[in-house]
């Protein structure tokens, strides 16, 4: 069982239009509710393939219970701790040329106590039979950018390798921590960690090795439509295919840590293939939806071990 802790939860409206007019009135042609947050997306991932997970969040006010609803619609197994704040709801545009407009809400402030009941929940699951503990996304006003190091060093007393999906200060208080198995940023967000622009492979790998010196084992680097980068100390991997046109890019990055997580072996390449080809299948599907094992291509998926350092990202 893979556990996710997602802190700032949200339920993930989505609203498809052929083209957003700024200042304007504009008439969805469908629109989507699912589960959202992006420790919840990859539990939603995992579950759609058949593979056991629990995802852990807190929830409050009526949308809490309307995510927690729809979590047991997706027969995600949940976990929700409850808190005194509102849940957020986050708006999502998507128009019919695949640009996607995100509006994002604060989520609610969680106290002391909120963050204490949050990671014992989470250790009691980890104590229940997890192989895997999963931080993903931002956190919420009171959490504190500690957050995920305390949730690396619980993953860690247990003996559980921990990844994470988060930026910004959360993301290096975690990295300079140390002791976690996985970091998935992509491009801009592993940037801004290092603080300097990423144009060609041996920049991402060199900016990687530095999250791996500090004590981090891998570093998985979403590059968008140009597929990922698998970074460890001695070696690095690229992993992309044919040109899509997507139907919506929310969520393919979780479904992408979902692939690498879910895959059956240790084997480097073998998992960021089928990290690639889970993402590659979310971009395909609308709003927040994730792939089901007829979504996913891996033959489509081209492995490059040890790309030339020179080849620029927008190459790959």
């Amino acid at each position: 069982m893979i556990v996710t802790v997602t802190p700032n939860p949200s339920v993930d409206r989505a609203l498809e239009l052929d083209r957003l007019g700024v200042g304007e009135v504009n008439r969805a042609h469908a629109t989507h509710v699912h589960a959202g947050g992006k420790g919840i997306n990859v539990s939603r991932a995992l579950v759609a393939q058949g593979l056991a997970t629990r995802a852990v969040l807190p929830a409050g006010g009526s949308d809490g219970e309307l995510l927690v609803q729809l979590l047991a619609e997706q027969a995600v197994p949940a976990r929700a701790v409850p808190v005194r704040g509102e849940t957020r709801s986050n708006i999502t545009l998507v128009e019919a040329t695949g640009v996607t407009t995100k509006v994002n809400a604060p989520g609610p402030a969680l106290g002391p106590d909120d963050v204490d009941a949050l990671l014992a929940a989470v250790e009691e699951e980890i104590a229940a039979g997890a192989r895997g503990v999963v931080g993903a996304g931002s956190l919420p006003r009171g959490t504190g950018d500690e957050f995920f190091v305390r949730l690396a060093a619980l993953a860690g007393r247990h003996g559980v390798p921990c990844a994470l999906d988060t930026s910004g200060a959360p993301l290096a208080a975690a990295v300079a921590g140390g002791g976690l198995a996985l970091v998935k940023p992509n491009d801009e967000e592993l940037g801004e960690l290092v603080g300097r622009e990423l144009v060609v492979v041996g920049d991402v790998t060199d900016a990687a090795r530095a999250l791996v010196a500090r004590g981090t084992r891998q570093v998985l680097v979403s590059l968008g439509a140009h597929g990922a980068l698998l970074v460890d100390a001695a070696e690095v991997w690229w992993a992309g295919g044919p040109p899509l046109v997507p139907a919506s890019t929310v969520g393919a990055g979780d479904a992408t840590l979902a692939g690498f997580l879910a895959a059956p072996d240790d084997d480097p390449a073998r998992r960021l293939a089928t990290a690639v080809a889970w993402g590659r299948a979310a971009v395909l599907l609308p709003g927040t939806a994730v792939p089901d094992p007829a979504d996913i291509r891996l033959d489509d998926v081209r492995v490059v071990r040890g790309p030339d350092p020179d080849l620029a990202l927008k190459d790959l």
